[in-house]
């Protein structure tokens, strides 16, 4: 279990600024992923750390270790990829023991530690079955198998479960947040998919244009976004533009043309002046939906197309020229208020004031 620290790392590819001065520590032992849309350079960070592309500046650090310049096979990381890249010729527990073979690890003590690493993945029952009997979800434990097996300092996952179908991407999410906490493994892990990385994180990175955006906590970052790039990205949220009526370090009111909202500043460098334009961010469970006006922090209007999903309701609420997405949790409302004017409304601490 080692910290890993990156500090002011830049890669560079031809005049493209793949990093550009990425500066953070992952504690021992936590569960770090890197998200932001495509080409934001989230890829390039892990192959850096992982030891496939060697900076043009700053440094790599496992611990104390500065490991900059080590080759891969010097830093002792396991790397899974989309692709499993399993051998289709071997044995299940060939393909697992096929690292530690390489390192010339005696035959007893390999044996050993593949029952181990099967075991801990719940495969042990399939060691002598070949690749191509598998399901995709038991292909993703074998790999997560082969890389534990070598007994890695840090795990690197590069949007490991991208080929699976729905349902064994959620099995498998469980399963590897188990395996790493289990196995007290540091690791880093890329992502697109925004729930893949709110179930299994410790914390979180956004990355934008080769720069971190925010870190935090799952909760942190979808609860309190910085931007409004990041409100859009993690989760579903609806922009309401505003301007500044009065403000203090924490909170702001915000006159809209919905009305006038108080709400959370989350950008701990901006502090907003009366006047200034702002953009409030409103998550769709966040509204309460009324037949009454609630008062304050509320706006009017009704329902225009629904989606009854059971346990939740997705609303379209015409609110003047805005079309505000709601979510009702246990719905109640579902088609009988067609039409009719009603209230939606959001408590201060729901409503995320993001600069303009």
């Amino acid at each position: 279990m080692i910290s890993i620290t990156i500090e002011n790392l830049v890669k560079r590819f031809g005049e493209h600024t793949a990093l550009d001065g990425i500066t953070f520590t992952i504690e021992a032992g936590e569960i770090f992923f890197l998200l932001g849309p495509s080409g934001c350079g989230k890829t390039t960070l892990l192959r850096t750390v992982a030891g496939f592309y060697a900076p043009d500046a700053g440094r790599i650090l496992f611990a104390n270790e500065d490991v900059t310049r080590l080759p891969p096979h010097k830093r002792n990381t396991a790397m899974m990829f989309q692709s499993y890249a399993l051998w289709p010729h071997m044995t299940v527990a060939r393909n697992v023991a096929f690292g530690l073979e390489e390192r010339r690890v005696s035959s007893q003590e390999t044996d050993r530690r593949v029952k181990e690493a099967l075991s801990s993945v719940r495969m042990e029952d399939y060691a002598d079955r070949k690749i191509a009997q598998l399901s995709g979800g038991q292909q993703q434990r074998v790999a997560l198998a082969r890389a534990l097996v070598i007994r890695p300092r840090a795990l690197l996952l590069d949007e490991p479960l991208s080929n699976l179908d729905a349902k064994l991407r959620l099995g498998m999410r469980a399963e590897i947040r188990r395996v790493c906490k289990e196995s007290g493994l540091t690791a880093i892990y890329v992502t697109h998919d925004q729930k893949e990385a709110l179930s299994i994180s410790d914390r979180m990175a956004i990355l934008e244009s080769g720069k971190i955006a925010q870190i935090g906590r799952p909760e942190e970052v979808y609860r309190r976004p910085q931007s409004r790039v990041i409100a859009d990205f993690i989760g579903e949220t609806n922009f309401i533009p505003g301007t500044i009526a009065s403000a203090n370090r924490e909170t702001a009111i915000v006159e809209t043309p919905l009305g006038t909202f108080e709400g959370v500043i989350s950008d701990p460098s901006w502090t907003p002046r009366p006047s200034e334009p702002a953009t409030l961010s409103i998550r769709p469970e966040s509204w309460t939906i009324n037949t009454e006006a609630p008062g304050a922090n509320s706006t009017n209007g009704r329902i225009g197309e629904s989606v009854y999903l059971g346990e939740v309701a997705q609303y379209q609420f015409l609110a003047g020229p805005f079309k505000l997405k709601i979510f009702e949790m246990n719905p109640q409302l579902s088609n009988r208020h067609a039409g009719r004017e009603l209230f939606a409304s959001a408590m201060p601490h729901d409503v995320v004031v993001l600069r303009a």
